[in-house]
This record gives structure tokens, sequence and C-alpha cells, in this order.
């Protein structure tokens, strides 16, 4: 029953509709009392107290503290004001009215919080159940069948391999908890996909890539399984063995993927533990051109660091609509709370420095932003220039209206996957 709950579509289907519905019914009763002077003057105190709170909520946690690192778009703004506003509404209902209003006053508070906080969240896409919106995994441990002897790699994987009479039609999910041995940082279990050609009886080496999702979020395997799924079943099966990692360990927090006394050894997880794990329990090839580190928003500032500084680990790169570099919301926090004001050590830590001082030939780079993204769609633009100058092969694809959320999420996989998939050894070079 919870995990049914659990799993409840709240992006799309009839769960946020009802609820947005019955919120629509709720504040038109609200608002349809007897029109005299009195009511009419408290709820337009109401209606103004609530775009003040709102106001007062955009110049707080957008322009002075930047929480969500950049804006939220009119949509969200006219959704947060409008919550604002019923809520205050409510409020106001509860004073000289009779007992069905007060009741219908107090329930329409936290149903006025609740649609609001679905049509946010629907807006971005990314927290597609109400598990992932309240960190709490709907995912079983995945079934891990001991890996083959793997030592190399066939280039041309796509030519000579013949999908068996067992491939499934889709891959598989789950989770695993991968062990901190080296870096000691918490995380929450990786994600696993699995493709079809991976599940056979036996199965050939695959590629291996380590994908970081945004912060607030959680290592869901939801997206990347859709997005592969498609490309499996265009290539006979054929896809990465995918691991989700955790570079947060609290979706609440930004460990900035580096070695910190404040946050931990997030690096080393990333770079050891998560690698380390992957080679010994998955059915990846050990030929690391052919591992790809891949990341969305602060995973994709994440991924670009990695991949900057250890090419000797992942060869190919996938940036989602990434940040610049750790802390880009709060850089002077940053400087002084994990760095303790040391701003050159700051500096060295930033992946467009770390390019600048090598040169990286062997490497495919995949940079994706939105068009309508714009501060995203700067960096990746740089990103990619920077990238070409350093002897990456790039791919740079702003994505027609994406924003900041599962359109670009899934776009930037697609691109990415594209380019990719002939680099692989997964398909034919057209």
């Amino acid at each position: 029953m919870i995990e049914a709950l659990l799993a409840i579509d709240i992006v799309d289907g009839p769960v946020i509709t009802t609820i947005t519905a019955l919120a629509a019914v709720a504040a038109v009763v609200l608002l349809l009392r007897r029109p005299t002077r009195r009511w009419l003057f408290a709820s337009g105190i109401a209606l103004a107290t609530g775009l003040a709170i709102a106001g007062a909520l955009w110049l707080v946690t957008v322009r002075l503290l930047n929480l969500w690192g950049g804006s939220l778009g009119l949509g969200n703004y006219l959704w947060i004001a409008a919550t604002c506003c019923g809520v205050c509404l409510a409020v106001a209902n509860l004073w000289r009215s009779g007992a069905w209003r007060k009741v219908v006053a107090a329930l329409s508070i936290p149903l006025f919080l609740m649609t609001g906080v679905l049509a946010v969240n629907a807006s971005y896409g990314i927290n597609r159940s109400l598990g992932n919106l309240i960190d709490v995994s709907t995912e079983k441990p995945i079934h891990l069948a001991p890996p083959l002897a793997v030592g190399g790699y066939d280039s041309q994987l796509w030519r000579h391999w013949k999908p068996p009479a067992d491939l499934p039609a889709k891959g598989r999910v789950g989770t695993q908890i991968i062990p901190n041995t080296a870096s000691g940082f918490h995380s929450r279990p990786a994600g696993i996909y699995l493709p079809p050609a991976a599940l056979v009886k036996n199965p050939p080496a695959l590629p291996l890539v380590v994908l970081l999702l945004g912060q607030p979020g959680n290592p869901d395997p939801l997206q990347p399984s859709v997005v592969l799924d498609k490309f499996a079943a265009a290539h006979h099966g054929l896809a990465p063995i995918v691991v989700i990692a955790d570079q947060l360990g609290d979706p609440l927090q930004d460990p900035l993927c580096l070695d910190t006394a404040k946050y931990g050894k997030a690096e080393t997880f990333l770079t050891k533990d998560v690698v380390g794990w992957a080679a010994a329990h998955l059915n990846v090839t050990n030929d690391h051109r052919f591992w790809t580190i891949a990341g969305y928003s602060n995973g994709g500032q994440c991924a670009l660091s990695i991949a900057v500084k250890h090419p000797e680990l992942f060869s190919n790169l996938i940036d989602v609509s990434g940040e610049e570099f750790p802390g880009a919301e709060h850089p002077g926090t940053i400087v002084e709370d994990v760095f303790a004001g040391d701003s050159s050590a700051y500096e060295a830590q930033k992946p467009f420095e770390i390019m600048k001082a090598h040169r990286y030939p062997g490497m495919t780079a995949v940079f994706t932003a939105s068009d309508d993204d714009p501060a995203y769609r700067l960096v990746a633009a740089k990103a990619a220039g920077l990238a070409r100058s350093r002897g990456m092969k790039v791919d740079h694809l702003e994505i027609h209206g994406g924003g900041h959320g599962q359109k670009a999420l899934t776009a930037g996989l697609e691109e990415g996957f594209r380019v990719l998939y002939p680099v692989l050894g997964l398909a034919n070079f057209s």
C-alpha cells in the first residue's frame, strides 16, 4: 500500500489534475461570500498579503540567497503567488464565518500548499513520483549476476553482436549500495540500469556510464532507463550499463564534488569507490576508452570536473545543463566556509581553470542546455568552446524550450547518446 502510494505519478495523469481542480473549487467557494464592505475589504487585504508574501519569498530565496541557482520562471512565480494568495484567503475565512466555511478554509490551507508544490515540481518534471519528491526510493535492490571475465572490448560490437533468443524487450532498473571503503562518504543507494544485452545468459562486455543528477534530487534510474531503452530497441538490445551515483548524500546539501573537510570525500567516492565497485560487480569493459561520465545540472558540473581531472578514468563526457564550477550559486560562501578564505585554492578547483592547463585529445564531449535557460545556456557554450580548444571532440546542442527540467534532461541525454553510440562501438558511424 505504502509502496503504491510512493510510486504515484505526480507529474502527469489524474492525481495532479484532481488536486489542482479541487484547489480551484475551494478557492471559488472561499471567495463566494455575501459581498459586504467588510468582506470585500478583508478579501482584498488577504490577496494583497498573499502577493506580498510571494514577493518576499522571491526577494529572499532568489535575489538575496540564490537558493535555486537562477530564476524559477514566470509560470512558477505565478503558482507561488496563487498559493500564497489562496492560503491567505483561507485564513481570512476563519473569522466571522459559519462552521462549514471554517472547515473548508482549514482544509484548503494544506490543499493550496500541496497544489503549489506539485505544480512547481511538475514544471521541472524530474521528481515524477511522490517517493522521488520526498526522497524515498521505490526501486528495489537489483539482482546482479557475477560478471564474466572481462578483458578487451569489441569496438565494433554493433557489427558482431547477434541478439539471442532470450533478449528481453527492455532493460532492468534497481538500486545497489556502493560501499564507501576508500572515501567514507555517506551516499544513498545508487540507481542501476542494465540494458537488455546485459540480461541474457552470455552477455557481452558493455560500456560503463556513471551518471550524476541534480541538486536537490536523488539517484533515480527512471529517466536514463527511458532514454536508453529506446536506444537499445533500435540497436538490438545494446546500450551502456549505467550507474546513477549519488554525489550529494543529502538532497539539500552540495558537497561540490570535491574532497573537503566540511562535506566529506565526494570526489574520492566517485573516482575510487563507485568505479571500483562497478568494475568488480558489473559486466563492463575494463577499457576506459569506453567509459563515460555524465551529469545534469549540479551533476553536470560534477561530471565535467571529474572528466578533466581524471581523463585516465573517463574518455567521454555528457554535460547536460551543467553548472560552471563547484558552488556556482554561492561562491563567496564557499570560499569562506570550505576554503578558509583562500580564493586561489577555490579557483584551482574550477573545471575551466583545470582545462586551460591540459589537453584532452582522446576525449569526446557533449554539452547541452536549453535556449530558454539563459545562465546554463551560456555555461554550455563557454564549456564547449574551451573544450574544443583543448583538443576534445565536441558536440554542442541548444534544446528548444526545454527550460531547466525534465525536457532538458531527456533531450540532453538523447543527444549525448546519439553522439556517443558510435564512439562506444554500439552503432555504426553514419
